[in-house]
């Protein structure tokens, strides 16, 4: 255990629901094997310099997890059995700081909160028999965090590299209202397959998440370089030439003369000084023109290229029959005003979708938190095809 940032071991992935095949595209352009590819994540080798990497890069993950050990465990007792022979001592410096998190399906568990308290009992007694002094833990994921899978009598205990989750890049600092996660705004431009130098529209925008992540993606500005603290840099044997390194690599790739048309609308004046904020932030503010505007009067480029909207879906904001012809004048504006254009509606209301009026070519399916939600793509062809 010594040498877990020069050993490779099995590392799982986790990513929202859906989002994997999205992660599954950046894993493969960094040059990794993937061994197993599940709904939420996906499984590798690699050792915990190499998460360093990995947590630096990919846009669609939620955390990074390298396996320290697994084994068969039947109930709390032979839980803690196991994890006391582990080398903590090695692992988590004896002054220092970490807390733990689970995943348990096993009958003698009836809250994870016990399984945890378990774990960190273990690495406690672990510390204090072979240094006398006992670390501190809580539930801030500030440091070093450990990991357990714990799926009926099968226990498997991890060092969740990442700590705080990558799904956040860290620049929304104002979310606004019913934001859109920042993997899930990466991932669905993703699967619009957008080259990142024709224009990017994004009409009712709310906080810009959308806009930025398309900002970022063309500029090939990994959401590493807006985070310095992630969980392995509190594990023995950090070396932060590693991570150094590695950010120095990502301000090469960083494309900063590519500038595509990326507009940002929405009707709320407040929406967009919140999103100008956020996008300062992201340090992309310069690439994005933002209007204060009704939809319908966003300026829309000769150029072809992607115009996606994400409505509201009448769950938590907005009425339905107000939404219906907001819909509706989407499906128009569309039509009208964004021929060669490829359309995009990202909406969790089946309902409401069939006012837009066109056809889709395709349907993306994603969650928005617990909402099933639909990516619909259109073509909004010139002259005679036009729907």
């Amino acid at each position: 255990m010594k040498e877990v940032f020069n050993t490779q071991k099995k590392v799982i992935i986790t990513c929202n629901k859906r989002l994997s095949p999205y992660l599954q595209e950046e894993v493969l352009a960094l040059g990794f094997d993937i061994k197993r590819l599940f709904n939420t994540g996906l499984e590798l080798f690699a050792s915990l310099n190499e998460c360093i990497k990995l947590n630096l890069n990919l846009q669609t993950a939620s955390q990074v997890l390298y396996e320290l050990a697994s084994f068969r465990a039947k109930d709390p007792k032979e839980l803690y059995d196991n994890l006391i022979k582990l080398e903590w001592e090695n692992i988590i410096p004896f002054d220092g700081y970490f807390s733990v998190t689970s995943n348990v399906h096993n009958e003698t568990i009836t809250t994870p909160l016990f399984a945890n308290v378990k774990v960190k009992d273990a690495i406690v007694d672990r510390i204090k028999d072979k240094k006398g002094v006992r670390p501190n833990s809580g539930p801030e994921l500030s440091k070093i965090v450990i990991h357990l899978h714990w799926m009926e009598d099968r226990a498997e205990i991890f060092i969740d590299s990442s700590g705080e989750t990558l799904a956040k890049h860290g620049y929304r600092k104002h979310p606004g209202k019913a934001p859109m996660l920042e993997a899930l705004a990466a991932s669905t431009i993703l699967a619009t397959k957008w080259d990142g130098k024709t224009p990017f529209i994004n009409p009712m925008c709310g906080s810009g998440t959308l806009a930025i992540e398309a900002a970022l993606i063309a500029q090939h500005r990994a959401p590493g370089l807006l985070r310095m603290n992630y969980a392995f840099m509190h594990v023995i044997g950090y070396d932060e030439n590693v991570f150094f390194n590695e950010r120095k690599l990502l301000k090469e790739k960083t494309d900063k003369s590519n500038v595509p048309p990326i507009i940002a609308s929405d009707i709320s004046e407040q929406a967009i000084e919140i999103a100008k904020i956020n996008a300062k932030t992201a340090g992309v503010e310069h690439l994005i023109d933002f209007q204060v505007c009704d939809f319908a009067d966003t300026t829309v480029p000769a150029t072809p290229g992607v115009i996606m909207f994400n409505p509201e879906y009448g769950e938590r904001l907005g009425t339905h029959s107000k939404l219906e012809v907001t819909y509706k004048r989407m499906g128009d504006f569309m039509k009208q005003e964004c021929k060669g254009y490829r359309g995009y509606v990202f909406t969790g209301n089946p309902d409401l979708a069939k006012k837009i009026g066109l056809k889709a070519s395709r349907r993306f399916e994603f969650f928005n938190g617990k909402l099933d939600c639909r990516l619909l793509q259109y073509e909004l062809y010139d002259g005679s095809r036009e729907n």
